[in-house]
């Protein structure tokens, strides 16, 4: 059953049910059985995993169960005194070299009583990186070089040479000349054998490609030293010995280059559990059969996320585990699957269904390393820990055992505590309700529940957030109080404190008051709206009626709503003070009363000066009765009689607007027939074509015409133009910021030319700040172009440089621009995108249905070789554009079928661009051919500014095939971050 939410009566549904009836013991703490993290009998010890440390966890586990390499390791002599003199009882073992954590961490997988270890030490030693996820392989290669130099220092054999002799075989390179059949060889070391896995079936096929005979022939020939010469050859690895422990890394990590980062293959290989090698070794007369003894595993479809697992062999007992970081489970009947684990994330599409295998053979799509073990008749090893480690284990274990204890009192206290609220609650929550007549108490629902839920011990009871700002009861706070009895409240109040109490005279009078006030006066308003409505319609005759604003009648009965419900707010919020939260109310109350200033009833027809305005539109009469009703709901509206006088004020200023209307009617009439040529842009001179009948021409800014032309057109909207702001075209130290070739091109936007007889009428009507005068030298010779004129002010070069170098940076430096990238496509249909369920917008469909193009456009998705439409906008001081000349273009793009628009800066490098493209257009990076202008975009590192990006550009997108391989995208998609290694 609910509780009944605003019935301060009703008691049930509160949280009480947990406490009535039988309690099982559990239910009174949350402290998990400590027993649960001990170690079962004949069970392995887990190892925590600190983040992304699974990979490190599988290979600590599978060294664990190399008993000679455990048995080696314990006899490692130890570079602290700590193993010889014993350690301090009143200090923790801090191991200070790679062999002694080893040592420390196998002794506790050995001998623990944890469930499972933290192996944090150790990887804190090896300066890992718990965050990041690394390359198990690598790793395993890296840790083994670190491990055997270390060793390397031991004075016993048997413990200085244990990695050559577990992990350790020998292989040569071997070159025979095609000529002289001469052999020449390579002896080289190895700890494991990388396999390529890529088109085999079988772990036998991968290591017979790695033996492969490979002819060097044409550029790749040999140079023999008995030939003399360049040879044809041969060349193929021989293996020479192999080690006890025979470690096959298969290469399902692969580089690629397309992409520039890995991928993984997910290809079922097939291995069996006994491997005889001896039909791959050089010499035949020893023991080269292996049984399987581990097989590592990656979970995942991504080369950069998932998770590592082990199943590894018991040498003991010959039985398999799981070994997952703090789980460890024991395979066997039908669980007995080795390198069988279900992947993470698997993708939606259809998978390569497994191979059957036989008895003794197993197959897997996500084994990456593969360990064998050389077959043996010897019985296994018992290693025993040496004592020094075994009295930190102990101690370990004591710690162990100190903190179960701890737990377990834990859960006693709690269970105790549990009983006696038990008795508590159970014997209250009958004498809760307060009976009829009987004295009695409100109390917050949410203390009440407090008080229920056993994991929260109550805090005192605090009342104050439901008082009013008379210090008593809300009456809107009923709804989230309870009415208990006086006898609970009091034991309440004596056991947890806190108040102010709220009995039977809590309840704030005044509130109610003002609350039923409110409430008839909303009652009563569809009443009143039908009364107003008629009175409006009946006409007013004489003086009697008031003056009421056209606006104010349409909107007041909302008006009168609104103001209620405000009122009514207030009433709630008033205690606002008490709440501690004075300040966050009175903010937006303050904005609120601004805004409402605007909107307060009959102020729409109050003038600047509070007085009654002057326009007639805006405003009608009322009948005395109607504007009594409406004085109920907004008292303090302003009032004007029917025979009240408009503003004086607003008189006068009226009659001079209309007095300055007709005069810039005149001025703009004389400007429009003195300048009738300049305002209707015809009979323009040329500089290109520099007419014969003149001399000498005048220059203004474009802007000025612009502005000038606007009053001509509309006197009563704009205001008069006053002066020529020729110093825009000017530079600080007065000298012209343009040339002539430049005036005649790309500058020829922001100039107007002026006729001699014009200039003359322009200074009689307008303020000129600078004459800028171009003129035409008399003919000398063949002087190039630009000296055939001149300029007052002249050119100031510096400046004129300085602009065009700003005009370039401007170009190289934009954050935040729009460019837009144009897939390509074949003309006959527009390929869908990639990878369909990336897309986002289902509006992009639309985009690509765009109306049918004019007759003779060719189709938008062009070539590379019309590339050259390209938008270029660049801002010179406010008003200024550099567009190309001869080419009018508008500055809102038109969307093209194929096209988006993508926000870039300057500084964002190609890479960048390409993963935006790649969310925009759902083609992968490695996909993406980039090209702007004909010049194909290749450097993933250049920046866009670099790359001659520039704002409103169009790049050019040629998609590859669309990728069948999800794994690669998800590839790329977790990669932003290079690949940093190890840096430990």
């Amino acid at each position: 059953r609910r509780n009944c939410r605003g019935n301060p009566n009703c008691l049930v549904g509160i949280g009480e049910h947990v406490w009535l009836g039988e309690i099982d013991e559990n239910s009174f703490h949350n402290i998990d059985d400590p027993n649960c993290e001990r170690r079962k009998k004949n069970a392995f010890v887990g190892l925590t995993n600190l983040g992304a440390t699974c990979y490190v966890n599988t290979f600590l586990q599978m060294w664990f169960l190399n008993l000679e390499l455990r048995q080696a390791l314990y006899l490692c002599a130890s570079t602290c005194s700590t193993a010889r003199e014993g350690i301090p009882k009143d200090k923790d073992y801090e191991p200070q070299t790679i062999c002694e954590h080893l040592q420390y961490l196998f002794a506790l997988l050995q001998n623990s009583k944890r469930r499972y270890i933290d192996p944090s030490g150790f990887v804190k030693a090896l300066g890992l990186d718990t965050g990041q996820q690394q390359d198990a392989q690598e790793f395993s290669k890296l840790f083994m070089s670190l491990l055997e130099d270390t060793l390397s220092k031991q004075k016993n054999p048997d413990v200085r040479n244990i990695v050559q002799k577990q992990f350790c075989g020998e292989y040569a390179y071997v070159t025979v000349c095609n000529q002289c059949g001469r052999e020449s060889k390579l002896v080289s070391k190895f700890y494991e054998l990388e396999l390529n896995i890529q088109g085999h079936k079988q772990l036998t096929d991968c290591i017979t490609e790695f033996l492969k005979e490979e002819k060097l022939e044409g550029d790749n020939r040999y140079f023999c030293e008995t030939c003399q010469s360049k040879q044809n050859a041969t060349r193929k690895i021989r293996l020479l010995s192999l080690p006890c422990t025979l470690n096959l890394q298969l290469m399902r990590f692969v580089f690629d280059r397309q992409t520039g980062h890995k991928k993984k293959l997910n290809t079922y290989i097939g291995f069996s559990e006994l491997l005889d090698m001896e039909p791959f070794m050089e010499q035949t007369n020893g023991v080269y059969v292996y049984e399987l003894s581990a097989v590592l595993i990656h979970r995942g479809v991504s080369a950069y996320s998932g998770h590592y697992i082990a199943h590894v062999k018991d040498p003991q007992t010959g039985e398999w585990y799981k070994f997952n970081d703090e789980d460890i489970e024991k395979m066997e009947g039908k669980k007995l699957q080795l390198g069988i684990e279900e992947d993470l994330a698997e993708p939606s599409k259809s998978q390569t269904r497994k191979p059957k295998c036989g008895k003794g053979t197993h197959c897997s799509r996500n084994a990456y390393m593969l360990v064998y073990r050389l077959q043996t008749r010897e019985k296994s090893l018992t290693i025993e820990v040496p004592a020094f480690l075994q009295e930190l284990v102990e101690r370990d274990n004591c710690k162990f055992e100190e903190w179960c204890n701890e737990m377990a009192e834990m859960r006693k206290q709690s269970v105790a505590r549990g009983k006696i609220k038990h008795e508590e609650v159970k014997e209250l929550y009958k004498r809760l309700p307060a009976e009829a007549g009987s004295p009695y108490d409100f109390i917050s629902l949410e203390w009440l529940q407090k008080w229920l839920d056993e994991s929260t011990p109550p805090k005192p009871i605090d009342n104050t957030a439901c008082l009013c700002s008379h210090g008593k009861l809300h009456p809107d706070k009923i709804p989230i109080m309870k009415r208990i009895s006086e006898y609970v409240a009091d034991f309440f109040y004596r056991r947890y404190g806190g108040g102010p109490r709220l009995n039977v005279k809590a309840l704030c009078k005044e509130c109610v008051v003002e609350r039923c006030r409110i409430l008839r006066l909303k009652n009563q308003l569809n009443e009143d709206y039908k009364t107003v409505t008629n009175l409006l319609k009946i006409t007013v005759k004489g003086s009697d009626g008031f003056w009421v604003g056209k606006a104010s009648l349409r909107s007041w009965r909302q008006l009168a709503l609104e103001q209620l419900n405000e009122q009514d707010e207030d009433t709630e919020h008033s205690n606002g003070k008490m709440n501690g939260n004075a300040q966050n109310k009175d903010e937006p109350n303050e904005e609120k009363r601004e805004e409402e200033e605007e909107l307060n009833f009959n102020e729409d027809i109050v003038c600047p000066h509070g007085d009654l305005c002057i326009s007639e539109n805006e405003r009608r009469v009322v009948s005395k009765e109607a504007w009594e009703k409406l004085k109920q709901y907004f008292p303090k509206a302003p009032e004007f009689p029917n025979n009240k006088e408009c503003c004086s004020q607003c008189k006068i200023l009226e009659r001079e607007g209309e007095e300055n209307e007709a005069l810039h009617k005149m001025m703009a009439s004389e400007q429009k027939t003195s300048l009738q040529n300049l305002f209707h842009d015809k009979c323009r001179p040329c500089l290109g074509n520099w007419p014969q009948e003149t001399d000498e021409l005048y220059i203004v800014s474009q802007f000025f015409v612009e502005e000038w032309r606007k009053f001509v057109r509309r006197p009563t909207r704009y205001s008069p133009v006053s002066s020529v702001g020729n110093s825009a075209l000017l530079c600080p130290h007065g000298g012209l910021m343009f040339t002539y070739t430049s005036m005649t091109k790309e500058d020829s936007k922001l100039i107007a030319l002026i006729w001699p007889s014009e200039w003359e009428r322009i200074q009689k009507l307008f303020v000129v700040d600078h004459v800028i005068k171009i003129s035409r030298r008399p003919s000398a010779g063949q002087a190039p172009e630009s000296e055939l004129y001149t300029s007052e002010p002249q050119l100031c070069p510096e400046c004129r440089e300085g602009l065009l170098c700003q005009q370039q940076r401007d170009l190289r430096e934009y954050t935040q621009a729009t460019i837009y990238i144009h897939k390509v496509v074949d003309n006959k249909k527009v390929m869908k995108d990639a990878a369909p369920e990336l897309n986002v917008s289902s509006s992009e469909a639309e985009e690509e249905r765009e109306e049918n193009k004019p007759e003779g456009e060719q189709d938008p998705d062009f070539n590379q070789a019309n590339g050259g439409a390209k938008r270029q906008k660049v801002s010179h001081q406010s008003y200024i554009t550099y567009q190309k000349q001869g080419i009018r273009r508008s500055t809102r793009h038109r969307k093209v079928r194929g096209e988006k628009a993508l926000l870039v800066s300057a500084n964002q490098t190609l890479k960048e661009l390409k993963i935006q493209i790649m969310h925009a257009f759902s083609v992968a990076p490695f996909d993406q051919n980039l090209s702007i202008d004909g010049k194909i975009l290749s450097d993933d590192t250049a920046t866009l500014g670099s790359l001659g990006v520039i704002p409103e550009s169009v790049i050019l997108l040629k998609a590859d095939e669309p990728i069948a391989d999800y794994a690669a995208m998800d590839d790329v998609m977790q990669v932003c971050m290079p690949e940093e290694g190890f840096k430990g």
